[in-house]
């Protein structure tokens, strides 16, 4: 009904007014039409309406939503050449902003840096103070960049200032402290969280498993121990691949009932983490029991596809681990069709997505070039096709049966 009568509004030229404005945008962003809040945004200053304040906050406030902290960044610096004066509403939206980007905006694009000056100026105000929200934003930020004493002293502030973290805040400290290797204080967080009286929930319990996969084995136990307090069928799994138990149907068996019993939004970060700690201690066939699981249970949709003239593997979405795993499994699977007498397609892919990965520092492309190189695979880089790897039936096959050669000498 609103957007009917803005159009009429618009087609009759009724003049129309910022709060009219500032609802349409609010709407657009609640329903997470983030496009859209741009485009009525656009739209007004087209007719040569004047954004007031309170427009200014709503669409930060989307952007925030939006994960889109280059826009929120861009709208600021409009309201600032424009000549208003940020209320405790734009510092608010402005840091939640920065705070919900993923970790590759926050460390690589600057917003930290951004986000601590903002936070400075709302509290050198006399007007607007930091409550829980500020707080918990410029924890994930500094988490988020891997600074561990700047996380550390903002949760003195906050506790200084009568506030108590929730377990959102608890959940950045241990992801900070787990990229810092110090699981000790990992363990510490857990326990505060414990006296707190927050239950932990599955994100919190993925967040843990993720530390895992960044801890030196010698510490694995400790945190063993947090995950089988926190989640007794997820600590069990842990459990088994930490001390090796080498019991194939019951590993399956339990790991199948642990995705049956969490919800659909951490399938996929449990799946992955739990592969990557299988390849962190050497465990290659439970990593393929795992994966296999993980595409019964379509957690993973889609990682290979065939047609008549090219057979292709799709690893975007997945760890580290889990796609090194869903390697091994493909040139498996190709060496079973070559020894059937089957006939391999004209050309052969693999797609890791190109960019930033978000469970590695470094593009999955770049850490697949040197693993391709290491097994001397002939696959590259396929210039104009960023993100692929190729090669083609008469070097896969003839790289396939040296490999069948050279496994039956050392057998």
């Amino acid at each position: 009904m609103a957007f009917s009568l803005y159009d009429r509004a618009r087609t009759s030229k009724w003049r129309i007014d910022p709060v009219t404005f500032s609802t349409l945008i609010k709407i657009h962003g609640q329903s997470g039409n983030f496009d859209g809040c741009l485009n009525v945004y656009e739209e007004m200053k087209a007719i040569g309406a004047k954004p007031n304040l309170v427009i200014y906050n709503t669409l930060l406030d989307a952007m925030g939503r939006a994960k889109r902290p280059w826009q929120a960044k861009k709208i600021y610096r409009e309201m600032i050449n424009k000549e208003f004066s940020p209320n405790w509403v734009t510092y608010a939206a402005l840091l939640r902003a920065y705070g919900r980007a993923r970790y590759a905006m926050c460390a690589d694009v600057g917003y930290a840096d951004e986000a601590v000056e903002i936070f400075k100026d709302m509290k050198s105000s006399e007007t607007w103070k930091p409550d829980s929200w500020t707080f918990s934003s410029m924890i994930t930020i500094y988490s988020c960049s891997g600074k561990v004493t700047e996380a550390e002293t903002m949760l003195h502030e906050m506790l200084e200032a009568g506030f108590q973290p929730n377990i959102f805040i608890l959940t950045s400290l241990i992801q900070c402290y787990g990229k810092a290797k110090r699981t000790d204080d990992v363990v510490r967080i857990f326990n505060q969280l414990l006296e707190l009286g927050i239950t932990p929930d599955e994100r919190f319990c993925g967040c843990l498993l993720n530390v895992m996969t960044q801890t030196p084995k010698e510490e694995l136990c400790k945190l063993a121990n947090c995950i089988e307090r926190a989640d007794e069928k997820l600590g069990y799994v842990v459990r088994l691949l930490v001390e090796k138990q080498d019991n194939s149907d019951n590993f399956k068996k339990e790991a199948s009932e642990l995705f049956n019993s969490i919800g659909s939004d951490v399938k996929k970060a449990y799946c992955n983490c739990l592969i990557d700690l299988c390849v962190n201690l050497d465990l290659l066939e439970r990593a393929c029991e795992l994966l296999d699981l993980g595409l019964t249970l379509q957690i993973y949709i889609g990682i290979q596809s065939r047609s008549q003239t090219q057979w292709s593997l799709y690893l975007k979405g997945l760890s580290l681990g889990a796609a090194l795993t869903a390697l091994h499994v493909w040139i498996n699977d190709l060496s079973r069709v070559l020894e059937s007498g089957e006939e391999l397609p004209p050309l052969l892919g693999i797609n890791t997505g190109h960019g930033k990965h978000k469970y590695s520092d470094k593009g999955l492309a770049s850490v697949f070039e040197s693993h391709l190189k290491e097994l001397n695979a002939p696959f590259h880089e396929a210039p104009d096709k960023a993100g692929w790897f190729l090669t083609t039936k008469v070097a896969v096959k003839s790289w396939l049966e040296s490999r069948s050669s050279s496994e039956l000498v050392a057998a």
